[in-house]
């Protein structure tokens, strides 16, 4: 009858259905919300490392694409001077036809000068004068030697010619005579000895006195009075004066290799400089130098320019106008196309890997819109038409439009 007594009795009937314990449901319920917790901040961690190297690689791609630059590129136009003449301008560099830096050949001081920078002078007129002390006393010993020898000379004579008697005599042996006649004949090389001693300091005294070596025009002067004087040039005498003859001049240029064959000897050219405007000199082309320097791919063409009036400065610059045969071909480009650095004057073209190739050029004419090219450029490369700032050899760049011949050759014309 106990059954039917719990079932009677509900508080008896529970005991057996009883709940866990409170504590252990807690420990459960924390373990399961950890490990939620921990797999969601797994899942955002992971979440966000993904989306940053998304992001990166992105940002990457879009910094090289934004590094290689985009460039226009143009084909270099051409221009045939059919039987007309051409002009070929080039930059030249005058020199004096005479120059003559002048050197001292005596030690001392500068006792005075006589003519500064841009007095003409003639040949043989004085420049300066130097005081040498040291060469005046060298000078006395010289001539005291040279007395002595001459003293010692006139004994060893007059014993000689009394021993010639003597032997005449039979009062000496002829062996003391001929040692007699021996040391005359070695006072008399000593006296010449002396006498060339005192010569040369007499040549070299005459060297005090510094004088012009031609016609011309004093161009520098390096020292003043009082200055001390050292003989010799380069590392050890100064350079006093310059002296050049300025009544002609040389022009000097370089001509590029393809003109080398229209320039012979006789060619006219035209100079003009910047201080006379407006002003135009004719040159006459006088000698080359028969061959193409390597570095440059030009060849030195000297010309003669008369300079009767003193108006053309040695040593300053000249643009050179060159009267060429007709059938002359040349690149024009426009003005932008061009970079002038420390490398001189280049024009940046694309090679068919889309990398810069820099290449120096040489003008051959302005004229304004179009620069016209003597050498550098050949009709199939590819020319940039306005470099971007820092563009450098070698760089990758991205081409906007392939090349297509351009109208600049119409403009040459």
């Amino acid at each position: 009858m106990p059954e039917i007594a719990k079932r009677q009795h509900p508080a008896l009937f529970l005991e057996n259905f009883m709940l866990p314990d409170s504590s252990t449901v807690s420990i459960r319920g924390l373990r399961i919300g950890g490990i939620l917790i921990a797999v969601l901040a797994l899942v955002l961690v992971a979440t966000g490392v993904i989306s940053r190297r998304s992001d990166a690689a992105s940002l990457r791609e879009q910094a090289d694409a934004q590094a290689v630059r985009t460039v226009v590129v143009i084909a270099p136009g051409t221009a045939v001077n059919n039987g007309a003449s051409a002009t070929l301008e080039l930059p030249g560099r005058m020199e004096a036809v005479s120059r003559a830096p002048i050197y001292a050949r005596v030690n001392g001081y500068l006792k005075s000068w006589k003519v500064d920078i841009g007095t003409p002078v003639k040949a043989g007129q004085l420049l300066a004068e130097i005081e040498a002390p040291d060469l005046d006393q060298q000078l006395l010993q010289a001539r005291a030697d040279l007395a002595s020898a001459k003293a010692n000379l006139a004994l060893a004579r007059a014993t000689a010619k009394r021993w010639q008697a003597m032997v005449a005599s039979d009062s000496v042996s002829r062996q003391e005579a001929e040692e007699k006649f021996n040391d005359l004949a070695i006072k008399e090389a000593a006296v010449n000895s002396n006498q060339a001693i005192v010569d040369r300091f007499l040549a070299t005294t005459n060297f005090t006195r510094i004088v012009a070596p031609f016609d011309g025009m004093v161009t520098a002067r390096s020292t003043d009075v009082g200055a001390l004087i050292n003989a010799g040039s380069g590392g050890v005498g100064q350079e006093l004066f310059v002296v050049s003859d300025t009544r002609r001049l040389r022009v000097f240029v370089n001509l590029p290799q393809n003109y080398v064959a229209l320039v012979k000897r006789g060619t006219k050219a035209r100079l003009t400089v910047p201080e006379h405007p407006g002003k135009t000199y004719i040159a006459t082309v006088d000698s080359t130098s028969g061959a193409v320097a390597a570095g440059s791919g030009s060849m030195l063409v000297q010309l003669l320019v008369d300079n009767a009036q003193g108006e053309l400065l040695p040593g300053g610059y000249a643009n050179v106008s060159l009267d060429l045969p007709g059938d002359v071909q040349a690149f024009n480009i426009p003005p932008s196309a061009l970079i002038f650095d420390k490398s001189g004057l280049r024009v940046a073209t694309v090679d068919a890997n889309n990398k810069v190739v820099l290449k120096s050029v040489t003008v051959a004419r302005d004229y304004g819109k179009v620069i016209s090219l003597a050498s550098g450029l050949s009709a199939s490369d590819r020319v940039i038409e306005s470099p971007p700032d820092g563009v450098g050899e070698g760089d990758l760049v991205r081409v906007a439009k392939p090349a297509t011949p351009n109208a600049v050759a119409a403009a040459g014309k």
